[in-house]
């Protein structure tokens, strides 16, 4: 089997921005993560050994010379310390563990410092997507050029809609072929039309970003909060993760992702020292055109022209949702997209899959004898993560009286 990793840099960019954040307020903090497939696939057999293989491949991997000088070129809001952590950064097979069970179900768990776990998320979820192409004999349905032609109507009729999008799909692509020709058909389009509004922002991906010269994008996931939570509880989680955002990085990355416990108690938390050091919100689950009332009203309140502020809205979008999100949102604010397996993973025939990888436990130093459980609590229906006792601890905590006793043990994804 090739290996399906080959760049250091072939990943995400709040993997990066978070595990400096980490080191610069946590640094001893252990965590847990657990993958979730929503799909319930059964996966070939052998498949677990295949992706430890490629888990072991990953220690071959470095960073480069070049990957560094892009970074510090590009994103100069990463203090430069973290560079020296990279160059000695190495990936550790140790940390995870991967089994099929007689259903040919895949289970993959990480633990270890939070320092050394982050950057295997968003690797291991590109491998397991890939690699299941492979090993089901789905990638001779990869037409790649077709595939580009399509990218790039895509991208057109984002632009002449005077949206402006990123590139997010890294974690469920169909290939890093198939990303590389999405990333490199999008930036074809803008470069060759005039467009008056519509943008091409750049891609998370730091590696595809540097190969074609453009900005790294991303800043945090529901991960920290989750972690703080776990930490210190649910109720001031989105304060303190602000806080350490604002530590970190200086007012610098302003895009604050609210959703992990809702927004109910994050509209508490987001005072308006808050609302004025971050440049705008992420609506990454819910109803798109109801969070952004919600925000627009919240920003009013505080005095601030909601108009003035961006928001990034990256919730399983396509095309034609972006566009209608766009008709909506442009006299109300500064709209963004994300947009992530509609980009990376579409092609006739093949079915995207639904996976991810949650942290569920933290503790703050490795002498603590006890983890803490911890959970995301999504504006989705059914996508709440956790162990079904952890979430419904935390609901009540958070005084979320929408318990629906007769369902939620169904749509609980419960991983201990």
């Amino acid at each position: 089997m090739h290996r399906i990793i080959n760049h250091f840099t072939d990943d995400d960019l709040y993997k990066f921005t978070m595990c400096c954040a980490v080191i610069d307020n946590y640094p001893r903090c252990r965590v847990k993560y657990s993958f979730i497939d929503r799909n319930n696939t059964v996966y070939p057999p052998g498949f677990a050994e295949a992706v430890d293989e490629q888990i072991a491949m990953l220690e071959q991997v470095t960073i480069t010379d070049e990957e560094i000088e892009f970074m510090k070129r590009r994103c100069r809001y990463i203090p430069h310390w973290f560079y020296n952590f990279l160059r000695g950064f190495r990936y550790n097979r140790r940390l995870v563990k991967t089994c099929q069970d007689s259903e040919g179900h895949l289970h993959i768990e990480f633990e270890g410092c939070w320092s050394d776990t982050i950057l295997l998320e968003v690797k291991v979820l590109a491998i397991v997507s890939e690699l299941y192409y492979i090993m089901t004999g789905q990638t001779g349905m990869f037409d790649y050029k077709a595939y580009y032609s399509r990218t790039c109507d895509k991208a057109r009729r984002l632009l002449d809609a005077g949206c402006t999008f990123s590139e997010f799909g890294t974690r469920r692509r169909a290939s890093f072929e198939a990303q590389d020709t999405a990333v490199r058909a999008m930036k074809d389009t803008m470069v060759s039309g005039q467009y008056a509004e519509g943008r091409f922002a750049g891609t998370s991906n730091v590696y595809l970003a540097m190969k074609y010269d453009l900005t790294p994008i991303g800043t945090m996931a529901h991960e920290l909060v989750a972690a703080v939570a776990g930490m210190f509880g649910p109720q001031m989680a989105n304060h303190i993760a602000m806080n350490v955002w604002r530590k970190t990085y200086r007012g610098a990355l302003g895009t604050y992702l609210y959703d992990t416990y809702g927004w109910e108690i994050f509209s508490l938390n987001f005072s308006e020292d808050f609302a004025n050091m971050f440049k705008g919100l992420r609506v990454d689950s819910g109803d798109n055109l109801k969070e952004l009332d919600l925000i627009v009203e919240k920003y009013r309140s505080l005095g601030i022209d909601p108009r003035t502020k961006q928001i990034v809205f990256s919730n399983g979008l396509d095309t034609d949702e972006a566009i209608d999100l766009q008709r909506h949102a442009c006299m109300k604010c500064i709209p963004s997209f994300g947009i992530g397996t509609h980009f990376t993973n579409d092609f006739p025939g093949v079915k995207p899959m639904n996976i991810v990888i949650k942290l569920l436990a933290a503790k703050i130093t490795e002498k603590w004898p006890f983890y803490n459980e911890t959970c995301k609590l999504s504006e989705d229906t059914g996508k709440y993560t956790g162990n079904p006792e952890v979430v419904a601890r935390f609901k009540a905590a958070l005084h979320i009286r929408d318990f629906k006793t007769e369902t939620d043990n169904e749509l609980l994804e419960s991983h201990i």
